[in-house]
Parts: C-alpha cells; structure tokens; sequence
C-alpha cells in the first residue's frame, strides 16, 4: 500500500479524487478514518441483514477503491454489487482490485446526482454525502429513498459536526491528535484542512436525521460514533 504523503510538500495541492489521490487513497482511510477496518466490517455485516438469500441488489455511491463492497462480497456473493463513483481514477483502481480479488462487482464512473439507480436492497454511502453540495444533497438521498425497496436500507457513513461550536472545535483537536498518532505532520493536517474547505462539507447529526427523515425513511439508528465520525442506518418500511 503506498503511503499517502500527498500534503507533505504540495501547499498549495487542491483536495480532488484524481490520480495522484486514488493511488494512495487506501492508506489514507486507513490512517484518516478511525476504526476504519471496524467500520468496514460493521456496514458489511448490517448490510447483509436487508439482503434476500441470493440475487439482491447493492449500491455503493461514492464507492472509491471498493473497500466497503469488497467486506460485503466476502460475507454475501450471491447478489448484484454495483459501485458508482464521479472519479475514473478511483474506478480503474477498484477494478483493478476486483479482478485481483476475483469478485465479480461493477465499477460505474457516473455522476451520482444523475445516475440512473435501479430497484435495490441495500444502499451504502461511505462517507459520500459530506462531499455533496448541500443545494443538492436532499435531491441525493430522496433519489435514495425511491430506489429502494420496501424493507431496504440505507447505510451511510458521515463525519459530522457539532452544533455546539465549542464543541466542535474540541473535537476536531481530538481528531487531528489521532492524525498525529498515525504519522501525518501538524503542516500536513493544516494543508489538508485548507484543501478540503468548502469541498467537504459536513452536517450536523441532527441535520442529517431531519434530510433522511423528511426523504421518508421509517427509522433511523446510530450504529457507530466516534467523536464526530458515525454510521448511520435508515430503514425504509
């Protein structure tokens, strides 16, 4: 896995899903995302609960270099695994990946907001909607909502913020704390933050239960947290 340095000597580096990023991006869920590969394992085996015994269909939007599909594919072969994502670069990767692995998955390079979306059992959006733009981040997840069956679910994985802003401030320090722990430089985590401003953009938790809420599903469950990092699960009845 080749290491993510991306920010080490590049100041001025715009935060962008290209080449560059997709080639060391796994180390960077690895090292930026904490109790990733817990995570991973956790929407997998939720996920697996709202799937039939065979021939169901999954949605990955926003699905990178394939990570959150491959945990599933292992559990549960015998269904449909689609991932969509606006990054060529990410889709070639999980492809490469896939036919490594032999997992008979499929990479789109769509644009989520216009992508066609299919009758399916389980949608996943692994820390996906933070880098939609809000005007249009409602429009994603009522898409959502009408794609899946009834009985389906939604799996969604967001780093969120706090509406207290005191707060919030102290958990971002805790954050970038656990960046330091994990290798990256103090200048690294600030030219990271500066590249990702306005690009990620993260609601509240309470913000993201009245969008899911106000898009139909039935029930809502907080199924991790960590500091302001969280999976959510929306059921549709």
């Amino acid at each position: 896995m080749k290491k993510d340095e991306i920010f080490k000597n590049k100041p001025n580096k715009q935060f962008e899903f290209d080449d560059e990023v997709a080639s060391v991006f796994d180390d960077m869920l690895v090292r930026s995302i904490p109790f990733y590969e817990e995570q991973l394992k956790l929407l997998a085996h939720f996920a697996s609960l709202y799937l039939p015994k065979e021939d169901g269909r999954i949605y990955d939007l926003g699905s990178s270099t394939g990570n959150v599909l491959f945990e599933l594919y292992k559990q549960s072969p015998n269904h449909q695994y689609i991932g969509i994502d606006n990054s060529l670069p990410m889709c070639k990767r999980a492809e490469l990946k896939a036919n490594a692995y032999g997992y008979n998955i499929q990479f789109l390079h769509q644009d989520l907001l216009t992508c066609a979306l299919k009758p399916s059992n389980v949608i996943l959006a692994n820390y996906t909607l933070q880098f939609i733009r809000p005007l249009v981040r409602e429009e994603l997840v009522n898409k959502i909502f009408h794609s899946l069956k009834g009985g389906g679910a939604f799996l969604l994985s967001e780093k969120m913020m706090s509406a207290d802003k005191s707060l919030d401030t102290q958990m971002i320090k805790h954050y970038y704390d656990y960046k330091v722990q994990k290798g990256y430089s103090q200048s690294e985590i600030a030219q990271k933050r500066e590249a990702l401003e306005n690009v990620l953009v993260p609601y509240s938790q309470e913000e993201n239960y009245t969008m899911l809420k106000k898009a139909g599903f039935s029930h809502i469950e907080i199924l991790f947290k960590w500091v302001n990092f969280a999976i959510l699960i929306a059921k549709k009845d």
